[in-house]
């Protein structure tokens, strides 16, 4: 070596000491591209094909048919290798793989939500209004109000009618459907809007859908904008007005995911959070279902709804679905099982809570602590602690736990990066994490950095979800 490349004694100690976050772009082995494209490409199908929860479960449950698993109630005899799952109300999922060890030796979770920020209708949405037929809407999740009108979005969801049936509504996703919209008010006269402040710029009651416009031709009609409105659904769903009092339909964004830049290295769609790591969790937990040898601790992948409004309801994380799956399989495959086996088999259980987090934005450097913020391509994320202000009200994971997954990746060659929502009293944020906590299993957050969250068009990187992917696998199969 020549004597100008040799490294100095504080460049030997920072090597040594320093912990080097690098960019994984620069890192990886180019044989490994092509496996980052393909999932990238895989990642935008499901997201094209599952924009709301019941889409996701529906794709998964399809998936998991196809590689052999079975339902919770068909599921007979098990040990190891057996694979299960239960849907819950067609909204959550939860499935296991049988590993060797006993199961009361603690089981290996990836928990993630496939529910996103979106727009409900209310239970009597339609009414019309100078000639023009509306759907009232009630928004679900955090959102800015403004990034939702002059946008076109999507109808989906089902119906339950008033003679029983169950129909399923989608409308804007193939080329050749309408799609809907939330007008906006044209600059010419929104002199007096444009000076409320942005969270009054567009009111929450102001989200009201645009969907028709042309009459039922009867003189003698009433609302012959909404009649007809109620014609077409009854003709094509078979639905009367009165079933919308039950309806759960949901508005998306109809854009498809995209690559996004000059090098095609990102994704923009809607939905990334939390479906990025639900489908990097999914694929992780299919891929321990299908290697060989069975992995050697009980894997457990679980895609729950409700996080955005508090993880509340029967689908949601705090819920007693995920406690009761993994009770069954106890009672299944453990001798003489008792409540306190469940708790000491609780207490053994590992989690990685996957859920994105906020990615620094040059543009908005003001908001982050930079130093613990997470970056682009710097690969899959460790957040410690979740918080509001002082802590209040999140996940905090113990060293212990935190070393332990720390180890996982650095023995795998993973990359990975930490990072937190932002400086301090300047907002937060919360995950499942705290449910799973509860129940005495240690967990840690997990998952991909993300820019514009919460938006109709979010942003992440291609490897950043690949890695997130690896890095779930690794986890699943440590013993």
């Amino acid at each position: 070596m020549a004597e100008e490349e040799k490294r100095t004694e504080g460049q030997e100690l920072s090597k040594k000491l320093v912990f080097e976050i690098k960019n994984v772009w620069e890192t990886i082995e180019p044989a490994e591209l092509p496996e980052v494209e393909h999932f990238a490409e895989s990642y935008k199908e499901f997201l094209n094909r599952g924009k709301t929860e019941r889409e996701c479960t529906a794709y998964c449950m399809n998936v998991l048919k196809e590689k052999g698993f079975v339902s919770i109630e068909n599921s007979g005899k098990i040990g190891p290798g057996s694979k299960i799952y239960q849907n819950i109300k067609g909204k959550a999922l939860v499935f296991a793989i049988i590993g060797t060890q006993p199961i009361q030796n603690g089981i290996n979770i990836v928990g993630a939500h496939v529910d996103s920020p979106r727009i409900d209708l209310k239970t009597n949405p339609l009414y019309e209004d100078s000639g023009l037929a509306f759907f009232d809407t009630q928004y679900y999740g955090g959102i800015k109000y403004y990034q939702w009108t002059a946008i076109p979005l999507t109808m989906h969801g089902v119906v339950i009618r008033k003679d029983g049936v169950k129909q399923t509504i989608c409308i804007g996703e193939d080329d050749s459907d309408p799609v809907f919209t939330i007008t906006d008010l044209l600059p010419h006269l929104a002199d007096e809007q444009l000076e409320k402040k942005a969270s009054k710029v567009v009111e929450g009651e102001e989200l009201d859908i645009l969907v028709g416009s042309e009459p039922y031709k009867d003189e003698k009609a009433a609302d012959k904008v909404k009649l007809n409105i109620l014609r077409l659904l009854n003709e094509k769903y078979g639905m009367v007005e009165e079933d919308f009092a039950s309806a759960e339909i949901e508005f998306v964004p109809a854009f498809k995911a995209r690559d996004v830049g000059i090098d095609r290295s990102m994704i923009g769609a809607y939905g990334h959070d939390d479906k990025c790591c639900a489908f990097a969790a999914f694929s992780a937990a299919l891929h321990c279902a299908e290697s060989k040898p069975i992995p050697e601790k009980t894997v457990l992948c679980l895609l729950t709804d409700k996080e955005e409004i508090g993880s509340i309801g029967n689908t949601g994380s705090e819920s007693r679905f995920f406690e009761n799956f993994i009770a069954f399989l106890a009672s299944k495959t453990m001798d003489h099982y008792t409540e306190i086996d469940l708790r000491l088999l609780l207490s053994k259980s590992a989690m990685l809570s996957a859920d994105v987090n906020a990615a620094y934005d040059p543009t908005y450097g003001s908001v982050y602590d930079k130093r613990t913020a997470s970056h682009f391509g710097k690969g899959i994320l460790l957040t410690k602690y979740t918080v509001h202000g002082g802590k209040f009200g999140g996940s905090d994971a113990n060293a212990e736990f935190c070393q332990k997954v720390q180890s996982i990746l650095n023995k795998n060659n993973i990359r990975w990066q930490y990072g937190g929502m932002g400086r301090v009293n300047k907002g937060g944020g919360g995950t499942i994490a705290l449910y799973a906590a509860n129940m005495g299993i240690e967990v840690l957050d997990c998952g991909i950095p993300v820019l514009s969250m919460h938006s109709p068009f979010e942003v992440i990187s291609k490897i950043d979800l690949y890695t997130t992917y690896k890095g779930y696998t690794a986890f699943m199969n440590d013993a």
